[in-house]
């Protein structure tokens, strides 16, 4: 699995933080830091970050 994000998207409101903080954080700046080869066995939650994104902005891709 790999995660793409739309950097150009992305305004750091965070919910994927939320949703899949072993894959996604906020940097010592606030700007949204991410794991783009996770385990698979964070899919669900990565899925769920995805989903919950207000812009859209997170890809996955196999």
């Amino acid at each position: 699995m790999r995660v793409i994000v739309d950097m150009s998207k992305c305004q750091d409101h965070g919910q994927c933080v939320f949703a899949a903080p072993d894959v996604f954080r906020m940097d010592a700046n606030g700007r949204l830091a991410y794991v783009s080869d996770p385990h698979d066995a964070l899919r669900e939650e990565v899925e769920e970050a995805a989903d919950v994104c207000p812009l859209q902005a997170i890809r996955i891709e196999d």
